[in-house]
Formats: structure tokens, C-alpha cells, sequence
């Protein structure tokens, strides 16, 4: 696959991230991209796809997913009820195999982008139950007796948040990499993208208070950078300056419409009583 990943307009992509998509094109290998939930895992396939110009297959893992169901299911209902029915079409089996993500790639005569996204939702035996079709790009349906095999290898694009362990026989057939969360510098470049033209002082302010707020301890959930784009929207929609953001002296503050950064009430309780320990200590 002679493809080469070079960012996109729309995606700030560090050189490091480059660097990973562009080995798990040259190896062949899946892509299992981890890092911190809002770091744009997920908006990484998308991206890859559309400046590859390439088809993207997405196939988002439920707690539910079975692998079984990127493959292909058989519906056995339907062939039943059409049975007695007396619908003719339940003498071919094949009207009653619904494809599932992988088998749509394998069968594409131009390579795809494929996206699976939150794999650690799944049971813990999901992995190892789809290393085979990943490893060989193959599987073979036992109600059609065919085996399906890839035309073009696709590229695998494996998202994780970390919520379960990814047992060690998938990760040997993955290129791996973890997202930093975006430095200062980097963070700005992504408000850029979004946010052309924002006024200097506000991000500035914008992200001081928003890396103070990521550095408080104790946070149950540390605010992501797409929750950070949410409130510089907001401070926009409401025509929120960066005066509005500090005291005149610089001591921390609650910040103006803080529910698009802290999403549950201990956080919310804890930076109040650290804004209150603070004035108390002036």
C-alpha cells in the first residue's frame, strides 16, 4: 500500500503521530491508538481516511459487541418467519447473512480505512477472538461455505481508552501509540483550526485557566480538549472577554461557564473550595 499520511487541515497531527500511521501503513499492521478520552482518537481515522481519500468503515464497540458481528451474522428469524411464510428466497441462505464491517472491506476492490473504535468496551475476549481475520485478512462463513479473503488490505485504525487490559497477543499485532495530551503550544494550533482569527488575549487567558484547572488535584476527570473547544464556543456564543476569565489581582477564580469543563459535582465542589481557601488566604 503505497500511502502516506502527511496531516490534514483539519487535524493537528504531531510529528509523532505521523510517524505511527505512516509504520502501521508500511508493516501492515493495525493502528491502536490510546490516549486520554477528547484527544481525538477517534477523529484520527477520519482524518487519515478523507487525506488518503480513502472509505471509511466504522464499527463503534458496545459492552454488548460480539466479534462475530464485524464478520457477519446469520438472521435465523427472518429465514423462520419467511419459511412460513412460504417466501422463496429462504432457499438461498445467503439472503439471511447480514456483512458486517470487515467482511464490506475485505470484499472492496480499493483499499478502506477501517475504524474500530473503543475496543476495551468489549468483553475481554473480543480481541483475541478477531486476531485471526486481522492478522490473515480472512475468515470463512460456515453457513455460505465460502471464505472471505481481503482484495486490498485495509487500514486498521484501533481505538482504547484504557479501561480494560488488551491481552498480549493482539497488541503484538499492532504498531502502537499513546496521544499526548496537547502541550500549550500544541493546543493552540488546535484552536486555530477551529477558532481562526480567535482574539489573542482570550486564548491566552483561555489557557492558563484551562491548564490551572487540568493541574488541580484531586479532579475526578480532568477536562479534555474537546471539552475546552466546547467552552471557547461558549465564551464566544456569550461575548465573554478575558477580563471576565481572572480577578484583577490573579487569583484563581471559578471560571465563566466552568459546566463545559468539570462534568461532575465533586470536581466542581473541590475547585469551589480551593477558590474559597484562596480568597480566604489573601
Amino acid at each position: 500500500m503505497s500511502l502516506r499520511f502527511e496531516g490534514s487541515a483539519a487535524y493537528v497531527a504531531t510529528p509523532e503521530l505521523k510517524i505511527a500511521v505512516n509504520a502501521a501503513i508500511a508493516l501492515q499492521r493495525p493502528l491502536l491508538i490510546k490516549g486520554e478520552p477528547g484527544t481525538g482518537k477517534t477523529m484520527l481515522a477520519e482524518e487519515v481516511a478523507q487525506a488518503l481519500g480513502l472509505p471509511l468503515l466504522q464499527w463503534h464497540i458496545k459492552s454488548t459487541t460480539k466479534a462475530q458481528q464485524g464478520l457477519y451474522e446469520y438472521d435465523a428469524v427472518s429465514r423462520l418467519r419467511d419459511s412460513q411464510l412460504g417466501d422463496p428466497r429462504v432457499s438461498d441462505i445467503g439472503n439471511y447473512i447480514v456483512q458486517g464491517v470487515l467482511w464490506q472491506a475485505f470484499e472492496r476492490e480499493q483499499p478502506c480505512v477501517i475504524l474500530i473504535d473503543e475496543i476495551d468496551k468489549a468483553d475481554i475476549e473480543f480481541p483475541n477472538d478477531l486476531l485471526r481475520e486481522l492478522d490473515r485478512m480472512e475468515f470463512h462463513c460456515y453457513e455460505t461455505r465460502q471464505t472471505i479473503r481481503a482484495r486490498q488490505r485495509p487500514l486498521v485504525f484501533i481505538t482504547s481508552n484504557n479501561e480494560k487490559e488488551l491481552p498480549d497477543a493482539f497488541l503484538r499485532r499492532c504498531f502502537f501509540h499513546y496521544i499526548q495530551f496537547p502541550d500549550r503550544e500544541t493546543m493552540a494550533r488546535i484552536v486555530d483550526v477551529h477558532f481562526p482569527g480567535l482574539r489573542k488575549d482570550l486564548l491566552r487567558e483561555a489557557l492558563q485557566v484551562f491548564f490551572e484547572l487540568r493541574e488541580v488535584p484531586g479532579l475526578k476527570k480532568k477536562p479534555s480538549t474537546s471539552e475546552f473547544l466546547d467552552w471557547l464556543k461558549l465564551l464566544l456564543a456569550e461575548d465573554i472577554g478575558p477580563q471576565a476569565l481572572r480577578s484583577s489581582d490573579h487569583k484563581v477564580v471559578v471560571p465563566a461557564l466552568h459546566g463545559a469543563l468539570l462534568k461532575n459535582e465533586q470536581d466542581v465542589h473541590l475547585f469551589e473550595r480551593l477558590v474559597f481557601m484562596a480568597r480566604h488566604n489573601r
